[in-house]
């Protein structure tokens, strides 16, 4: 939501009666957390009922707090992990590092065969991308999603640290096998940008199976049967990749509130 708030909108969410879908109290809550003046009307518009349920509940928690044991030290070193990395990435990462490990030595074994690096190096990310912010897999999805931290900043950390295990991956397996490391590492990345910048439109898992299916079946599999690699992963086409990438970053960007929506991106 870009502009204020409307009396009436204010009106029926300070409402308590007032029967609101759970897109709208969404939007508003996240205009709320960067506007004070719509945060002041909502105060200003609540009943009187309401201040004296308010002001009862604040006493009680005050009450609490004050008789309470005393709160817990934080532990920031142990949220730094929730915040970049979830747990149950890590059986897809340890997949795809396998998967690559065995392109290699498919390749050492027949040299003749195309490049399975190259050829996988696209999707290669896609598993944990899906997985990095996914309302099936997250078992913690309904209290992330409820928090200021949700969106398109939190699915970027969990992105970057799923690529901060796949590139290096990729970049030792096309050492290896002596592959262009330009044309390993920019596909990676095209594809990684794409699948976030489709998932603000219909979700990152299945822009995740539509990206990784298609590439599969346009180029993977006519390439395996062809023996030949396709002509966008040949000497040269490392530029046009290089400015899907970027665009598709802009994209990406441009579509960064749609990640605020509780659809979104699962």
């Amino acid at each position: 939501m870009t502009t204020h708030l409307s009396p009436a909108v204010i009106a029926r969410y300070a409402d308590r009666d007032a029967a609101l879908d759970e897109v709208t109290v969404w939007s508003i809550e996240v205009h709320l957390e960067d506007c004070p003046d719509c945060r002041a009307l909502v105060a200003g518009a609540t009943t009187d009922d309401t201040r004296a349920l308010l002001a009862r509940i604040s006493a009680v928690v005050d009450a609490g707090i004050a008789t309470g044991p005393a709160p817990a030290p934080r532990r920031s070193r142990a949220a730094i992990p929730n915040r970049w990395m979830v747990w149950h990435l890590l059986p897809w990462l340890t997949m795809t590092v396998a998967v690559l490990s065995c392109a290699v030595l498919l390749q050492a074994l027949e040299p003749t065969m195309p490049s399975l690096v190259a050829l996988l190096a696209p999707v290669a990310p896609l598993p944990g991308v899906a997985i990095a912010w996914s309302r099936r897999a997250d078992p913690a999805w309904e209290l992330i999603a409820g928090t200021p931290a949700a969106g398109l900043a939190m699915l970027l950390r969990r992105t970057a640290a799923v690529l901060a295990v796949v590139v290096p991956a990729l970049a030792l397996a096309s050492t290896r096998t002596g592959f262009s490391l330009a044309l390993t590492l920019l596909p990676c990345l095209a594809f990684t940008a794409g699948t976030i910048a489709a998932g603000s439109f219909v979700g990152v898992r299945l822009a995740a199976l539509v990206l990784g299916g298609g590439w599969a079946l346009a180029v993977a599999v006519p390439a395996l049967l062809t023996a030949e690699l396709p002509v966008i992963l040949q000497p040269g086409s490392s530029l046009p990749w290089a400015l899907l990438t970027l665009l598709l970053a802009a994209v990406a960007a441009l579509q960064s509130d749609s990640f605020r929506r509780l659809s979104s991106h699962n």
